[in-house]
């Protein structure tokens, strides 16, 4: 959410001099010359850069962190140094957080505008690109709970967000970690003359030279009033595009109030399109990137903000905020399961953003937990903003990011670019997350109960806040679990906008308790397995439910499962259709399996998978080691995370290396002619090589992983 950075970010004025003195070896430093530390993007043995899709590529590559000056500063004296200590870390990108979550006047932030330009200027001449964090709905006057504020003395009142039983959408202090006390956070509507006032200083802030702006929160916060918006602007907004009124009050059994719930959705859509174009017309070369607080989970439904929608988007993709267990002690008492639900929350985020950049958080307290959370980032595929949490205005540790985005710089081809080769997808639905049994919980992660000494937690510990206790999203979360435990590479695939191409590559689709589809999206599964798909479906009423959540008369894929509504409802089933076969389970085989303990089998949902796609890749060793699989030119790359740390109950975090085998098919008329692993974890990204052993048509590596490693398997 918005967080303002508020410090002057990274290691200070003597960063660079630090930086450049205790650089690993290979690992970018901001000094230059004879002497200088070589730059590990231009490391004799790091591939060159590759210009793919619309998004440039800086946008591609991207390391991301915070940066900001004081409204006085002068570009040399106090610029120059926040952008030096930062490009000593291996940043790429500066995401500029200054004073733009505040109500200013017109003066105030016309002269702004000139201070970001100035800003900009020198971060390009340190080859560092800028991407300017502005809220997009939240409007915080300083000391508005008692001196003047937009709401009270401007024209808060008339433009604010209001929920369905009329409450404004603003509030005073300490309600949220990122407004102070004695401030006023106003949230205002989209559909309001807010848009304009907002989408016109966007192009002020394009023309200043800025690369990409960051839209802050755009959704329908509600820590103070729930199910906004019905604003007046809102209900003409609402009528226009639906021909109905608004619903008066939340009921998922009313019609109206479930098209309201789908209409928040594209509604927040547009007003993101709309940002993304304002900017390009006042900068063609700008790019938008919106900060996304709702994942996989319930969240979405609340707040209106479901990154999917934007997945076909050109020229405007997310920063995603996957938040974690703690504020004050990031992922270091988690559960192996709160553990598959980070990796869902972050596979999610690669698949909603599409084919372009996937910005993500990284959280930390310490180093090492932080570490582990960008590891996790990268083998889904995301760019990393590291920052410590809960706030984002410095790094966990400078040394652990100077490392890790000297990793990922010398290895942003292997990372961004290799094509991911799953056969697997898990299909994420949203119409079912958002009508099959709402809940009053998020479901971010498992464990709800905060551990002894921990100061805060992500729940209250209530036991409904948990994905476990939620019919789809724990079979969702349930299955990625089984998954992940399985070392089965799999892909999530977004339900929002599917395609016959998006399904193309795979050989299996998970259907985790199915129930709401659309006509149209019932017809592109359908033709998927027809031509050849193995289709998973789980859950007591497979198809059962319209994209609005409407009981239909029939199932929509009653042909593809082999029975229809009127039939006993079979236990399992599994039925022939077209090329392709359809296996249905009746229980929720995911949701057990995401709250067993101990060595639990999760073969039962994993067996026509893996009759039906044969992984490639094979794995040996403790289950609670993440596996993920791509494929660069001849290069088979293999990344390992190792979660061993956690176990069923939270317990102290450490860092526990496992030993381990990969064994890799190797095709008919190919060889393997190397094998070498790269981590963060060794002294330098450099990949070493390693040796491997041959069996038929196999080849086996047995490595030792610290933390993360990534093993590239070479074929000819």
């Amino acid at each position: 959410m918005s967080r303002r950075g508020l410090l002057r970010a990274g290691l200070g004025a003597g960063g660079a001099a630090w930086a450049a003195a205790h650089a690993l070896p290979g690992t970018a430093s901001a000094a230059t010359g004879p002497g200088a530390p070589m730059r590990v993007d231009s490391a004799p043995w790091a591939a060159p850069a590759v210009r793919q899709g619309v998004f440039p590529e800086w946008a591609r590559y991207a390391r991301v962190a915070d940066g900001t000056f004081d409204e006085d500063a002068d570009p040399v004296r106090d610029m120059k140094p926040v952008i030096n200590a930062l490009k000593a870390q291996n940043v790429s990108v500066i995401e500029l957080d200054t004073i733009l979550s505040n109500w200013l006047t017109q003066a105030d932030f016309d002269f702004h505008v000139k201070q970001v330009g100035r800003f900009t200027e020198q971060a390009h001449a340190a080859g560092i690109r800028v991407v300017m964090y502005y809220p997009s709905l939240e409007l915080i006057s300083v000391g508005g709970e008692k001196g003047r504020s937009f709401y009270k003395d401007d024209r808060g009142k008339e433009w604010v967000q209001l929920s369905l039983d009329g409450q404004p959408n603003v509030f005073y202090g300490s309600l949220v970690v990122w407004v102070d006390p004695g401030d006023e956070s106003c949230w205002l509507s989209p559909n309001s003359p807010w848009r304009d006032y907002y989408l016109t200083r966007v192009k002020a802030l394009a023309g200043s030279g800025l690369d990409a702006i960051w839209p802050d929160v755009p959704i329908y916060f509600d820590g103070k009033a729930s199910w906004c918006d019905a604003s007046p602007w809102a209900a003409a907004a609402f009528k226009a595009d639906t021909g109905l009124p608004l619903p008066k009050k939340a009921d998922f059994g009313d019609t109206t109030f479930r098209r309201f719930v789908e209409w928040r959705h594209r509604n927040l859509l547009q007003w993101q399109l709309d940002i993304a174009a304002a900017g390009k017309s006042a900068n063609k070369d700008l790019v938008t990137f919106v900060e996304t607080v709702s994942m996989d989970y319930q969240y979405a439904t609340s707040i209106g903000l479901d990154g999917a929608y934007l997945r076909q988007a050109e020229g405007v993709s997310h920063a995603w905020e996957v938040d974690i267990l703690g504020n004050y002690d990031g992922m270091r008492h988690a559960t192996a399961s709160d553990w598959t639900c980070l990796i869902s929350m972050y596979k999610y985020a690669r698949a909603a953003s599409g084919a372009k950049p996937a910005w993500a958080f990284s959280y930390g307290w310490k180093a090492d937990d932080a570490s582990l959370v960008m590891a996790e980032l990268l083998a889904a595929g995301c760019n990393p903003y590291e920052v410590k949490s809960p706030f984002k205005n410095a790094t966990t540790d400078a040394r652990m990011r100077t490392r890790m985005y000297g990793f990922v710089a010398a290895h942003q081809q292997r990372l961004y670019d290799a094509v991911p080769a799953a056969e697997v997808g898990v299909y994420h639905s949203t119409a079912s997350r958002d009508y099959v049994s709402p809940s009053v919980g998020t479901g971010m992660y498992v464990n709800a109960k905060k551990p002894s000494g921990v100061k805060e937690w992500w729940s209250e510990g209530t036991p409904e806040d948990s994905c476990a206790t939620m019919p789809w999203l724990g079979e969702f979360r349930g299955t990625v679990k089984a998954l992940v435990y399985g070392h089965v590479p799999f892909d999530t695939v977004p339900s929002q906008g599917v395609t016959a191409a998006d399904l193309s590559r795979f050989k299996v689709l998970m259907l985790p308790n199915l129930q709401a589809v659309s006509d149209a999206e019932a017809e592109v599964l359908r033709g998927w397995v027809a031509a050849g798909g193995t289709a998973v479906i789980t859950g007591p009423a497979p198809t059962a439910l319209t994209e609005l959540g409407a009981a239909r008369d029939e199932f929509a894929l009653a042909d593809v499962l082999g029975f229809r509504k009127r039939d006993p409802l079979p236990a399992t089933r599994e039925n022939r259709f077209g090329a392709g076969t359809c296996h249905y389970v009746k229980d929720l085989p995911g949701r057990t399996f995401l709250s067993a303990t101990g060595q639990a089998d999760p073969g039962p949902l994993l067996a026509p998978v893996l009759a039906a796609a044969p992984p490639a890749v094979t794995y040996s060793g403790d289950r609670r080691v993440h596996l993920e699989l791509s494929r660069l030119g001849d290069d088979t790359v293999v990344q390992l995370v190792n979660f061993t740390c956690f176990d069923d109950k939270p317990a102290a975090f450490g860092v526990k290396p496992a030993a381990c085998s990969v064994t890799v098919a190797v095709p008919e008329g190919k060889r393997v002619t190397a094998a070498a692993v790269s981590s963060p974890d060794a002294a330098s990204p450099a990949p070493q090589p390693v040796t491997w052993t041959t069996s038929g048509t196999t080849a086996t590596v047995a490595l030792t992983v610290a933390q993360y490693s990534l093993l590239t398997v070479t074929m000819a």
